[in-house]
C-alpha cells in the first residue's frame, strides 16, 4: 500500500488570527507521521461553518487526502461548527471512532461528554474530527491511529481480507 496521505484542518479563530500557536495541529503531525503517513497539506481556518465545509470538500476533490483530521471547534461554544460542517458534506458516517475517543476519555474527564466530534466517508476519504487541545489531540489519534491504515485500505478498494475472516 502506498503512503496514507493526510490533511490537517486546524479550525480556530484565534490561530487562524496568527494569536495563538497550532500545536495541535503538529501533533497530529507527528503522530501520523508514526503510521506512515505523509502530510500533504496542513491549514488553519476560523470557526466558520463555510469555511469549514469548503476546506473539507477541497482536502477531499483538490488535494485528494485520504485521510482528513480536523481539530478544533467540536466543542458547545455557539462558535463550535466543525461538527456540522462535517456532516452537511459526508456521504456516511462511520460513529465507531469518535465512540472510542468519548468512552475512553469519559474515564479520565467527565467533559469528554461534550464533544460532538463526528467521523465520516466523503468519496474515498475518511474523515475525523479531533478536540482542539494537543491533549485531546495525542489521546483521541492515540486510540484510533491503529484502525486507520486498514480504513483507508478498504476505501480505496485495496484490502484482501477484514476481521481474519
Amino acid at each position: 500500500m502506498r503512503k496514507i496521505r493526510v490533511g490537517i484542518i486546524t479550525v480556530s479563530d484565534s490561530r487562524s488570527r496568527g494569536e495563538r500557536e497550532d500545536k495541535s495541529g503538529e501533533k497530529i503531525r507527528s503522530l501520523v507521521q508514526g503510521i506512515g503517513a505523509e502530510v500533504v497539506e496542513h491549514t488553519v481556518i476560523p470557526d466558520e461553518l463555510r469555511d469549514v465545509q469548503d476546506e473539507l470538500v477541497r482536502m477531499v476533490h483538490t488535494v485528494e487526502a485520504d485521510l482528513i483530521i480536523t481539530t478544533g471547534g467540536t466543542g458547545l461554544s455557539s462558535r463550535d461548527v466543525t461538527p456540522e460542517a462535517t456532516l452537511s458534506v459526508i456521504d456516511k458516517e462511520v460513529p465507531g471512532f469518535v465512540e472510542v475517543m468519548r468512552a475512553d476519555s469519559f474515564a479520565k474527564t467527565p467533559y469528554a461528554l461534550l464533544s460532538r466530534a463526528v467521523a465520516g466517508i466523503r468519496r474515498k476519504s475518511l474523515i475525523i474530527n479531533l478536540p482542539g487541545s494537543p491533549k485531546g489531540v495525542e489521546e483521541c489519534l492515540g486510540l484510533v491511529l491503529p484502525a486507520i491504515p486498514h480504513a483507508i485500505e478498504v476505501l480505496k478498494g485495496e484490502a484482501v481480507e477484514c476481521g481474519g475472516q
